[in-house]
């Protein structure tokens, strides 16, 4: 099977044509299980959250159109699904990990129910792109194993090479320059 381009795939979606969860599976099949076990810890259910985003996209497209990030699209719903079976699981050590990262972010992102701060996703996506933007190439890729892919700082400290106490410092200061951008984009924590 010829693997077609993610503008290819999503106009299989929007035809209805079953080939585009074959296509999803074969070009990107590995990094969602792998973006699911980090999170779930678990091969079975991560391969269950992989099914399910299948069956996601496929009920959203349309009316999304995913054309220039198909693989950011499929990977937040993944994300969201492998976080909601960790809730519904009550899986409590991965559960703790994820309150441990979630009040580490809370520090610098307000939270949704906070009527004086609250954004639209797209603004705040916005800003956060701004700030991931503004950082180079290995602080932007230990912030985003750290918060997108829920890395261990262990995890972190092996894949770049940097000792965890120098992923802990970069963290804590960069979570620091993220509330600070933050709150000069008009969010007040």
């Amino acid at each position: 099977m010829r693997l077609l381009e993610d503008n290819g795939i999503v106009e299989l979606y929007l035809l209805r044509d079953e080939a585009a969860i074959r296509q999803t599976a074969e070009k990107y099949g590995s990094r969602l299980r792998s973006l699911a076990y980090g999170i779930v810890g678990d091969r079975q259910t991560a391969e269950e959250c992989e099914s399910d985003t299948y069956l996601e996209a496929w009920n959203t497209i349309p009316p999304h159109e995913p054309r220039s990030y198909f693989y950011a699209f499929l990977a937040r719903i993944t994300r969201h699904i492998s976080l909601n079976c960790c809730r519904d699981r009550s899986r409590l050590k991965r559960s703790a990990f994820i309150c441990e990262l979630s009040e580490e972010m809370e520090q610098c992102i307000p939270a949704p129910d906070d009527v004086e701060c609250r954004m639209d996703d797209m603004a705040l996506g916005e800003i956060l792109n701004g700030f991931l933007s503004q950082l180079d190439g290995e602080k932007r890729n230990v912030f985003i194993r750290r918060y997108w892919y829920l890395d261990s700082i262990a995890d972190i400290s092996k894949r770049f090479n940097l000792s965890e106490s120098k992923v802990k410092t970069m963290l804590c200061r960069l979570r620091s320059r993220l509330r600070e951008h933050l709150e000069k984009g008009g969010c007040t924590l």
